[in-house]
């Protein structure tokens, strides 16, 4: 009998690759605080592991090459979206430092847990292997 590395540790794997992507992002929105122009970004956690969980809408394939993954491992498909400015600034850049911060913050505490339900989880093998 095989066991799979998603039926043991189930969404939180994924969960734990799209926290590590969004907190690119979200690094990526406060490292260009003062550029011009800039448009900060963020993606629909949620909606974003539902997809990846098989839960999404599917796209059919003709070419196993048209949904390639990215360099993050993130699925070519993972939408990102533009935020709405919260007040307009005059040089057209939409990042707010604070929100992006909390936003930040947010993420890693949600990235720590997922790491130590993942770890909780593990550890739980090794007992059962042990036979503990």
């Amino acid at each position: 009998m095989t066991i799979s590395s998603e039926s043991v540790l189930g969404p939180h794997a994924d969960a734990l690759r799209l926290r590590e992507y969004r907190t690119e992002i979200l690094a990526s929105n406060l490292a260009n605080a003062d550029t011009p122009g800039f448009k900060a970004r963020d993606m629909d956690f949620a909606a974003q592991l539902e997809r990846q969980q098989g839960g999404g809408i599917q796209l059919a394939t003709t070419n196993p090459g048209h949904l390639l993954e990215t360099k993050q491992g993130m699925p070519a498909a993972t939408e990102l979206r533009y935020r709405n400015p919260t007040q307009s600034s005059l040089d057209g850049n939409t990042v707010d430092p604070h929100l992006e911060k909390a936003a930040f913050a947010d993420n890693a505490v949600r990235y720590q847990t997922t790491l130590m339900l993942l770890g909780s989880k593990i550890n739980g093998l090794m007992t059962a292997i042990r036979g503990e």
